[in-house]
């Protein structure tokens, strides 16, 4: 399951961080079954495709997080410095997540929503991450100062590397919390364990 991300919260809020939202939006891709074992095998064959594995093959999730991120910046030419005065970002986060198609049995259901609940709430902790993620980088952006760049070219050099790093650390993040989540008595491995086997 690729799913975006889990950054640390090494970041206070604080009032700059305060004026922004992000637009946070449900997909679902419908599946087909009665019964949980046919709505499981629905989900791998139907699944949001994340890639391919060494041999070409499809790779699909049960569910995942997608997000894109726009900004508006504001850089200002100071005295023959350059400065970031103001940083907006604009992020979207999707979480694409499966919808039996069909009406279910009580039982069914019942074991359904306790599944589906715990794909959410697990979405909703890479969503969380990816938001934690863009406060840094506004954090960072914000009032940064850059000394002989009056055409403002080296102070978006600086921000660039500076946000690759949160790139390749926001990917780490999210490949380590997916491990121990999916890892012996990882909570989503107790998840589908739960819904296929009940109890």
């Amino acid at each position: 399951m690729k799913l975006v991300l889990l950054l640390a919260a090494l970041l206070l809020p604080s009032p700059a961080l305060a004026d922004w939202k992000p637009v946070e939006k449900v997909a679902t891709y419908a599946i087909s079954g009665q019964t949980v074992e046919e709505l499981y095998v629905s989900i791998g064959e139907k699944g949001p495709v994340i890639g391919k594995d060494p041999a070409g093959n499809e790779r699909r999730a049960i569910a995942h997080t997608f997000f894109k991120l726009t900004w508006q910046r504001d850089y200002r030419p100071e005295g023959g410095a350059c400065v970031l005065k103001t940083a907006r970002p604009k992020l979207i986060i999707t979480y694409t997540l499966p919808k039996p198609a069909g009406k279910l049995s009580p039982a069914v259901k019942a074991r359904w929503d306790s599944f589906a609940a715990g794909l959410a709430a697990h979405e909703k902790v890479h969503g969380a991450g990816i938001v934690e993620m863009v406060d840094k980088i506004v954090a960072f952006s914000v009032g940064l100062t850059v000394a002989d760049d009056p055409g403002c070219t080296k102070i978006r050099a600086e921000l660039t590397q500076y946000l690759d790093q949160l790139s390749k650390a926001q990917r780490q993040a999210s490949r380590d919390f997916d491990k121990v989540e999916f890892g012996p008595g990882g909570n989503l491995q107790k998840l589908i364990a739960g819904f296929l086997i009940g109890g």
